[in-house]
């Protein structure tokens, strides 16, 4: 299946990320078939040209390939093998493709239901919310064979501006989750600060400027996800100083906020394990005042 491939694509769920994500299906070559139980959210797609759908067996009657966008993994089993769903009309060689960030047991279980209907299963959960499935630039994760990538390809493109194939079922949302890692630690992090900034009498909204002003040219923590491997980094290694220089700096700066908050009775729990951690996760040992702090 390619981009210029006469199928119909399958879109389930038109909440907040499905709505954007589908709506840039519209165009699709060989026509979007859409099905939500709320009428008010499909009406927009069929007056658009879409051909609506009551349930998710319909939908797979029609589509070759079929996204789901639905809450949890309830609500995908149900859609994907459920008495109306997907499994209970699809042909052979249709591709199932769930956003969804679900337990990667789950994809796997239903990775194997589809394989006895000779159905293709892929987990393919997205990064980037809303806006980013608006404009066409939502990072996609899938996990799959290579078969089934080859087919989402295409219709993915039209929302995604990145498509990994992260490896077999359940891969895709291991990366998800992965990342999402990252994204809710960093957020209590941001917390942490907050508590600190506040503390010591500063504008907290004004603190959140230039986090987001800083980060838009540093990268963030993405900006040091370089290596293809976490083992520790050999000193004559090309990585070896730079890293080396980032674990330095990171330790001065976290002793100093870290002697701020005891100076303002702030208990400042990530940032001490964050010092003591930091020279290891980065793969260059721990500096001298981290070991001074242990």
């Amino acid at each position: 299946m390619t981009e210029n491939s006469e199928f119909s694509i399958g879109f389930i769920g038109l909440g907040n990320m499905g709505a954007p994500m589908a709506q840039r299906l519209l165009e699709w070559p060989g026509g979007l078939v859409v099905c939500d139980m709320r009428a008010e959210v499909v009406q927009p797609f069929t007056d658009g040209g879409a051909t609506a759908a009551a349930s998710a067996a319909e939908v797979a009657e029609r589509c070759s390939v079929v996204s789901v966008v639905v809450l949890d993994d309830a609500q995908v089993r149900t859609v994907v093998s459920g008495a109306d769903g997907i499994l209970q009309t699809a042909k052979p060689g249709t591709v199932i493709a769930v956003h969804s960030t679900i337990s990667d047991h789950t994809a796997v279980e239903l990775a194997a239901e589809c394989a006895e209907r000779g159905v293709e299963f892929v987990d393919a959960p997205i990064s980037g919310g809303a806006p980013a499935a608006q404009r066409g630039a939502l990072a996609v994760m899938v996990g799959g064979s290579d078969a089934a990538f080859a087919a989402v390809r295409g219709p993915f493109s039209r929302f995604a501006s990145m498509i990994v194939h992260a490896g077999e079922v359940g891969s895709g949302t291991r990366m998800k989750l992965a990342r999402n890692l990252l994204h809710f630690i960093a957020f209590t992090a941001a917390a942490e600060s907050q508590r600190l900034a506040e503390a010591a009498g500063l504008d907290i909204t004004e603190l959140g400027k230039v986090v987001r002003h800083s980060d838009s040219h540093t990268g963030g923590p993405g900006a040091i996800m370089l290596r293809d491997t976490t083992a520790p980094v050999e000193p004559g290694d090309f990585w070896f100083p730079i890293l080396g220089h980032v674990r330095d700096l990171g330790e001065k700066d976290l002793s100093l906020a870290l002697d701020l908050g005891r100076r303002l009775g702030i208990e400042l729990p990530l940032a001490a394990q964050a010092l003591d951690g930091l020279g290891t996760g980065l793969g260059v040992g721990p500096g001298h005042l981290a070991k001074e702090q242990s």
